[in-house]
């Protein structure tokens, strides 16, 4: 295949609809100020026609200009109008393949694909904004192929219908009705209601005509308690109403599936969305956990892709953020059977509950003399700055608690687990041959007392740094005995 190519004509009308959607304000702008005589504004409305006509015929030039060819197992871009832009990318380069099906798009049954490589800088992605899906997977094949070649090329295959077998996808997980009502109550979706209202009520209130009969209606509806009770029943009712619509549109279709390559996430009910991790570029995997999905038993992982993901993506690396927690320890071993959760691990010595509660911390500090110098009254209670000192003390306090009891750290001879956090925790775990730097940290406090600082680098985009503070002197040195061993592990290319 090496046929030059343009993009999808559709191409620009979405990049008309882009500049109409950001000129908008200043379109309204100078249509309600036409009025005004002001040479400011007659020389702004030509400048602003002027901008726009020629953005439009950029958009129209550009699309005409900008191609592109696969041609040797590679993508060959070509871009600019005025200055020329060739860049080659072969397939080798592609890590992670992401689909964003907009409403827009499935109206005209297309998509939009990124191809993420692991370049940094704006030539890390190949991007198709419109594009067929039959376009879309067809260069997914061809990647996929090339992919199969070179891993072929090493092993011997001795039955084909084993080959077949690999590219089976192994669904793990659809939220059920119940997995989708629990999220929108953890995500909080809900309380959506509550600023849309308020929003709502602080922008027509600045009409005369309506505070005087709000004030009408409000009072005797105050008078009636039966009535604000329904009202109030009735505000909860649409609050989580829309919260659970919310929370479906979202996470509706979610799916997580994999084949022995790669983990391929899909989500979405209107604006549908795919992408797709390759197995050898993860890195690492975190199990995060806030205060109540603690409670209610569920947990996110996340996945530290060598790859990275495209920008402006919402979690993108995210396999759910509502997994059941006996679940997601069950789901890593399946979709990687290389990954494995260690149940128990070390706590952290007595030493360190002391460094970590007699620290100082200069955030209290600060609040409480900015308290004490504003000392703001609330509820015409002067002297509220010491209590609300105090509180915040209590919360200081209760951070670092159950920061000491739920820090802890595990070394086997291939994984190493921390788990860190106070009202939010999380368990990161990686494979040493994963990890492309060490450091230990030592302060003047902690080489008194026999303790350490150890962290941890992984490649992704950016670098993912995680570690764990105040670990024995002695786990700090095992630590880079057992970083040293992965030397022989090293494959080079």
């Amino acid at each position: 295949m090496n046929d030059i190519k343009r993009y999808h004509p559709f191409l620009i009308v979405m990049n008309l609809w882009v500049l109409l959607k950001n000129s908008f304000a200043i379109f309204v702008f100078f249509i309600f100020s036409f009025a005004l005589s002001s040479p400011l504004y007659s020389y702004g409305r030509i400048a602003f026609l002027l901008f726009l006509a020629l953005a439009v015929i950029k958009i129209i030039l550009d699309w005409f200009v900008d191609k592109y060819e696969i041609v040797n197992e590679s993508f060959q871009i070509y871009h600019g109008l005025f200055i020329k832009n060739e860049r080659i990318v072969p397939f080798t380069k592609v890590q992670n393949v992401q689909r964003q099906t907009s409403f827009i798009h499935r109206l005209f049954k297309l998509t939009s694909l990124t191809l993420e490589t692991g370049i940094a800088g704006s030539d890390a992605a190949v991007e198709f904004v419109v594009i067929t899906i039959e376009e879309a997977d067809h260069i997914e094949d061809l990647i996929n192929q090339v992919e199969y070649e070179i891993e072929t090329t090493t092993e011997i295959m001795d039955d084909y219908s084993e080959v077949e077998t690999k590219s089976d996808r192994i669904i793990h997980f659809t939220p059920t009705k119940k997995d989708i009502f629990k999220a929108s109550f953890t995500s909080f979706s809900f309380l959506l209601l509550i600023p849309i209202v308020g929003s709502i009520f602080s922008k027509v209130q600045k009409f005369e005509w309506f505070e005087k009969k709000a004030e009408g209606i409000f009072s005797r509806i105050l008078e009636s308690s039966f009535t604000t009770v329904i009202i109030v029943i009735l505000l909860i009712i649409v609050s989580i109403i829309i919260g659970i619509a919310r929370t479906y549109i979202k996470y509706g279709k979610y799916e997580i599936a994999s084949d022995d390559e790669r983990i391929y996430i899909t989500k979405g009910v209107l604006h549908e969305s795919a992408f797709t991790i390759t197995k050898d570029n993860v890195q690492a995997i975190e199990i995060r956990q806030s205060a109540i999905k603690r409670v209610l038993g569920l947990a996110e992982i996340k996945v530290i892709s060598a790859g990275g993901v495209g920008e402006g993506m919402l979690e993108p690396n995210s396999l759910y953020p509502f997994l059941p927690i006996a679940r997601a320890y069950e789901m890593i071993h399946e979709i990687l059977p290389s990954y494995e959760v260690m149940q128990t691990m070390k706590r952290l010595p007595r030493k360190s509950f002391w460094i970590r509660m007699l620290k100082p911390s200069w955030f209290w500090i600060i609040s409480m003399l900015a308290l004490f110098y504003f000392k703001p009254p609330i509820w015409d209670f002067k002297q509220a700055w010491w209590i609300i000192s105090i509180i915040l003390l209590l919360v200081i306090i209760a951070s670092r608690l159950l920061n000491y009891f739920n820090t802890r750290y595990t070394l086997n001879e291939e994984f190493i687990q921390f788990k860190t956090g106070s009202f939010e925790t999380s368990v990161f775990i990686s494979k040493r041959t994963k990890i492309i730097e060490i450091s230990v940290r030592r302060s003047k406090i902690q080489q008194i007392l026999g303790l350490a600082s150890v962290v941890t680098v992984n490649h992704a985009k950016p670098f993912h740094y995680s570690g764990v503070d105040d670990v024995p002197l002695e786990m700090a040195r095992n630590f880079y005995t057992w970083y040293a061993g992965r030397v022989d592990q090293i494959k080079t290319e």
